[in-house]
């Protein structure tokens, strides 16, 4: 569904990605992993459209995207989860929701000035999508008043309901308490059983390797390994870049 081929961005003297080349399958959970300042967010951001790339080609579906701007990516399937969450801390989680699923600016402020019916598909999804996460009651609360764990999840469910045919997941579970990280691991799971694409980044090891079908392992910009999450797990040239034995 996506080729990563022989791409390059370099800033100044810093080659944050160094002719990098993989592959993401459809139907799995791929997992991009590396110790700090490997070029992750960096690939994710020429995927996404935020950065271009010096050289090499991005291909989405049979799509060139290496050139295209981010609307443009976004419209053509790509959903994607930051680091940072991006939600509208002065409106209710149920607006929040809405804005992922009126994509288009005028859609969501008619319907969250009431000029615009509410659709009964819309209201059903809104809550299929939070009970999945156990916070139903939570759907008229002001996003600044939830928890960083919550609003991780809300950011989620968002990423979700935008319309897409992949989804990119940045640190889904940085700073996330242990039993939010199982509500997020069992969500990726039911996604990707449901035949979702997901490309993953996300520093905990264990629970990277719990979820992910294949895993890709970069360092200074380039691909050192590739392979199953059992076959990652004891690589040495992957125990050497994150331990720097």
């Amino acid at each position: 569904m996506l080729e990563i081929k022989n791409l390059k961005k370099y800033f100044g003297g810093v080659k944050a990605v160094d002719n990098c080349s993989f592959e993401v399958k459809p139907k799995t959970i791929t997992a991009l992993i590396g110790p700090n300042g490997a070029g992750k967010s960096t690939v994710f951001n020429l995927v996404s459209g935020i950065l271009k790339a010096d050289s090499g080609k991005i291909i989405f579906s049979g799509a060139d995207i290496t050139k295209a701007k981010p609307e443009k990516i976004s419209n053509l399937g790509i959903s994607r989860l930051f680091q940072q969450t991006k939600l509208f801390n002065n409106l209710t989680v149920k607006e929040n929701l809405l804005l992922a699923l009126d994509n288009e600016d005028t859609k969501f402020w008619k319907n969250l000035f009431s000029l615009n019916k509410l659709s009964k598909e819309k209201e059903t999804k809104i809550k299929e999508m939070l009970n999945l996460i156990g916070m139903e009651k939570f759907e008229s609360t002001l996003t600044r008043d939830l928890s960083y764990g919550q609003k991780r999840l809300i950011e989620l469910l968002r990423t979700i309901l935008n319309p897409h045919k992949f989804l990119m997941v940045d640190e889904p579970v940085a700073g996330v308490n242990p039993k939010l990280r199982e509500v997020i691991a069992k969500i990726l799971e039911k996604l990707k059983n449901q035949g979702e694409t997901i490309l993953l980044i996300e520093h905990d090891m264990n629970f990277t390797l719990n979820v992910a079908d294949w895993v890709i392992v970069m360092e200074k910009g380039k691909v050192i390994a590739q392979g199953k999450p059992e076959e990652i797990r004891n690589n040495p040239r992957v125990l050497e870049a994150y331990l720097g034995e």
